[in-house]
């Protein structure tokens, strides 16, 4: 089953410097119907304005994978990590114990980026931050892992979470079909970073999401503007919400 999230419905709050929607619970939005699927807890679509962002502020036991979708974010943390995340990359932090960590648009124009977060299958651990390129003919009409708990995936490129779950990342022309299996469980949850398509027949357009379950795997096939898209590959721990 297909279950659409579509972004005119999602949770909003505009801060001035910055504009966020929730595809989940988070912060001021609740909804107990929205409360994350299997581990994955927070998606969020951000917008943020020129020279503002987060001030350094603590995370613990959570993955946070953050995916720049235009523009670039620049982090620093405690541990003495600090980068710059362009678009079509990532940027993974295990929090595992307590990390304190800053992240800002450093850039003269708008950043835009989803946040993800996915709640960990060990709690406790040291933590870490680490970045990975993805350039876009690699995920030219492939599903390309970005981050992953799985050694082969991960021996592959993908970044390291500590959960059994994957973050695939697809770029599709105009027309093009993609077939996708589920590697952790049957679940997941389906993003549409740019353009249109369907997934199994059911119609997504830019910045929608959704809830992919009960099922083998999803058929996607991009609309007249092509896809960029996003695929949480989940194991199916609790039911979604």
């Amino acid at each position: 089953m297909i279950t659409p999230r579509p972004f005119a419905g999602l949770g909003h709050a505009d801060h001035g410097w910055l504009d966020t929607r929730h595809h989940f619970s988070f912060a001021d939005y609740h909804d107990p119907a929205r409360m994350g699927v299997g581990p994955l807890r927070v998606w969020n679509d951000d917008i943020i304005a020129p020279d503002t962002g987060f001030p350094m502020h603590p995370h613990r036991n959570m993955e946070i994978i953050t995916y720049v979708r235009q523009g670039a974010i620049t982090h620093q943390d405690h541990l003495g990590n600090h980068g710059r995340t362009a678009a079509g990359d990532i940027q993974v932090m295990s929090a595992g114990k307590g990390i304190l960590h800053a992240e800002f648009n450093r850039e003269p124009a708008t950043t835009t980026l989803f946040q993800i977060w996915i709640v960990p299958a060990r709690t406790g651990g040291a933590p870490h931050w680490e970045q990975r390129a993805f350039p876009t003919a690699e995920r030219a009409g492939l599903m390309v892992p970005l981050a992953s708990g799985s050694d082969e995936l991960q021996a592959k490129g993908a970044a390291s979470i500590l959960q059994d779950a994957t973050l695939f990342a697809a770029i599709l022309t105009p027309g093009q079909r993609l077939d996708h299996r589920f590697v952790h469980g049957g679940l997941g949850y389906l993003v549409v970073a740019r353009g249109g398509l369907e997934a199994d027949g059911v119609g997504l357009g830019a910045r929608d999401g959704a809830v992919v379950h009960d099922q083998a795997g999803v058929g996607l096939t991009a609309g007249a503007e092509g896809a960029e898209l996003l695929l949480a590959d989940l194991p199916a721990l609790t039911p979604f919400h």
